[in-house]
């Protein structure tokens, strides 16, 4: 029976009592924006006139950005450099309204920069200042501590992975194993190096290429090869035992298991702009639809409408909550 017009308003209230934890890779997409009439005399790359730049929060720092917009409080906890990088990035959070007492600032790493230059609605190039190397001994006890404190105030712990190195094997068993003393769900948006850490997360949410890198299983798209793609997600229910898997399929849409139910959900017809952050959106809404215990295919039709309004804006940009409501309402989610 589809939900109530006055239902998803409540949820949508609900949301505002929650406090989602976001512990991973914070990082800040710059943009530097241009024209381009000419290519350069010293080597074949086009000169771009600077007419504008901006930087805005991305990887965990977005997310955060998306449980805010959504009326949430986020809790932030990563680890960055004491380098310019460091100072703008907490710069960009304190514009936001964000709180840093979860930032963990570090000598021996850098923060990671994503620099995009643009010309004519057109990336030309991408720059990324960044390492991947995991955090030493010393960061990560500063991490833990730090996810500590927060974690007594969380009502559900996202883990933003974007293999940059904050975010471990080690890190990640005692993160979980403490959420769960504590019967504070987790959810989970991997990259393929600690693919495999995250045993016992409450909702698991890889994309078609993640999933494939991740248990190292060739299938074709859900649609040409549902036993295959089915026979994955098995696989990767036995190896983590999570409550919930919720795989974003791009163009096909969006897939949810939990227990023995599964759902699939077709893409809903956009414009589309840019895809970055949508994975960002989706975990979002799925972290605060896990929090008030919402079923999995609920949270999955949800998630696929704010992956898909965030992909119809140009940049990494939070998804709107009211009208990310009226679609909701539209839709006469079930």
């Amino acid at each position: 029976m589809p939900t109530s017009d006055s239902s998803l308003q409540t949820l949508f209230n609900d949301f505002n009592k929650l406090r989602v934890l976001i512990i991973g890779d914070v990082m800040v997409d710059a943009y530097v924006w241009g024209r381009s009439t000419r290519l350069s005399p010293e080597a074949p790359v086009p000169i771009v006139h600077v007419a504008r730049t901006e930087q805005r929060l991305g990887g965990a720092a977005n997310v955060a950005l998306n449980v805010q917009a959504l009326g949430a409080t986020p809790l932030l906890c990563a680890v960055i450099g004491t380098d310019a990088g460091g100072d703008q990035l907490l710069q960009l959070l304190h514009e936001s309204g964000l709180p840093a007492d979860g930032i963990i600032r570090s000598a021996n790493r850098p923060t990671t920069v994503k620099q995009r230059i643009l010309a004519h609605g057109q990336q030309l190039l991408r720059i990324d200042s960044e390492v991947e190397t995991d955090i030493d001994a010393d960061e990560s006890a500063q991490l833990l501590a730090a996810y500590d404190d927060l974690l007594a105030r969380a009502d559900v712990v996202v883990f933003e992975d974007y293999d940059k190195g904050v975010l471990n094997e080690a890190i990640i068993t005692e993160c979980i194993a403490r959420a769960r003393q504590r019967n504070i769900p987790t959810v989970v948006d991997p990259k393929k190096k600690n693919f495999l850490a995250y045993r016992h997360c409450t909702l698991f949410k890889p994309n078609l290429k993640e999933l494939r890198e991740g248990l190292k299983l060739e299938f074709g798209d859900p649609v040409a090869d549902r036993v295959g793609f089915e026979a994955a997600v098995a696989r990767l229910h036995e190896v983590l035992t999570p409550e919930t898997v919720l795989v974003t399929l791009s163009e096909y849409g969006v897939f949810a298991q939990q227990n023995a139910q599964k759902t699939y959900l077709p893409a809903h017809l956009r414009t589309i702009s840019d895809v970055s952050g949508a994975g960002d959106t989706v975990i979002s809404i799925a972290a605060l639809c896990v929090a008030l215990g919402r079923p999995a295919a609920f949270t999955a039709a949800l998630a696929n409408l704010g992956g898909g309004l965030v992909c119809e804006q140009v940049g990494v940009v939070p998804v709107e909550k009211q009208r990310l409501l009226e679609e909701a309402q539209e839709a006469g989610l079930q």
